[in-house]
């Protein structure tokens, strides 16, 4: 796969370089069959590749795709739908399995650095137009040392709004009860627990990509917790996962709070917690 991006490139005048980028390009992620090839190829201009794909076709039969402007998708999510004069991008999955995420931009786009950041390795340059950078490293997504403030701010979140899921379970509201439990609550669990991992190694690792890294960080008793915070349908199970996620949350942010000198806020979950009865008992 590398040869055919490589040579792809070499036979195209209209490619200037080629760099990859992405976890394939982090010498901390152990490599294996699942990773996909995210390359991007600066070029004189994008049009000629968005208006027709048929240079894509020497990678292989694509078997799903999708684009930068393509509704619901990535380029929605992440606020890229625009600028496609300068930079656009595709993620082609191929019937042999292998998946390219592929993107062409401009030398203006490469030399500002929009589509890159310190997972970056050159693999080819016909003009010398690539940055000379360090060698590739993932510092800038290591856990970052929460202030005070910060810390705060997720213990109230987590309390606060598990009070919101409450009234989702009582009001029989599962699917507002579920989404604000995973996106507000869980999600908060998920920020202390970085931190918690942060302040047992001096904030030298990254949780990767949605926290998918939490298994290899966490303590061996503290991942069999967080796997009990994962509620089903069932109201009984989303009560004892919500029973779990507290103590997991209170266990790692007293851990956490000790590291940065700073008190745990027990008066927040004192608070969750009296609502909570109340409200069941009132239910």
């Amino acid at each position: 796969m590398y040869q055919l991006i490589v040579q792809t490139a070499r036979s195209d005048n209209r490619v200037l370089a080629a760099y990859l980028k992405g976890s394939r390009a982090n010498p901390n992620v152990p490599p294996d069959m699942y990773q996909d090839f995210d390359i991007m190829y600066v070029v004189q201009e994008t049009e000629s590749f968005r208006k027709d794909l048929k240079w894509m076709d020497g990678f292989g039969k694509v078997m799903l795709k999708q684009e930068q402007n393509d509704d619901f998708g990535y380029g929605e999510r992440f606020g890229r739908r625009d600028h496609y004069d300068e930079t656009y991008s595709w993620l082609l999955l191929f019937e042999d399995g292998q998946r390219i995420d592929i993107g062409v931009e401009t030398v203006e786009v490469m030399k500002r650095g929009d589509n890159r950041n310190g997972l970056f390795v050159p693999l080819l340059d016909k003009i010398g137009c690539l940055p000379k950078l360090p060698a590739p490293t993932d510092k800038e997504f290591y856990v970052q040392r929460p202030g005070e403030k910060r810390y705060l701010g997720c213990c109230n979140e987590f309390f606060w709004s598990l009070c919101d899921v409450v009234k989702g379970i009582l009001r029989d509201e599962l699917p507002f009860a579920m989404s604000t439990y995973y996106t507000q609550s869980h999600s908060m669990l998920e920020t202390m627990l970085g931190w918690y991992i942060g302040s047992r190694v001096d904030y030298c690792v990254s949780c990767g990509k949605l926290n998918k890294y939490l298994k290899k960080y966490l303590p061996e008793e503290m991942y069999r917790l967080y796997l009990h915070t994962f509620p089903d349908g069932d109201y009984e199970h989303f009560w004892n996962a919500i029973k779990s996620a507290c103590q997991l949350f209170h266990d790692s942010a007293i851990l956490t709070a000790k590291e940065l000198g700073v008190t745990y806020p027990a008066d927040y979950e004192a608070g969750f917690k009296r609502y909570r009865d109340m409200m069941k008992g009132l239910g």
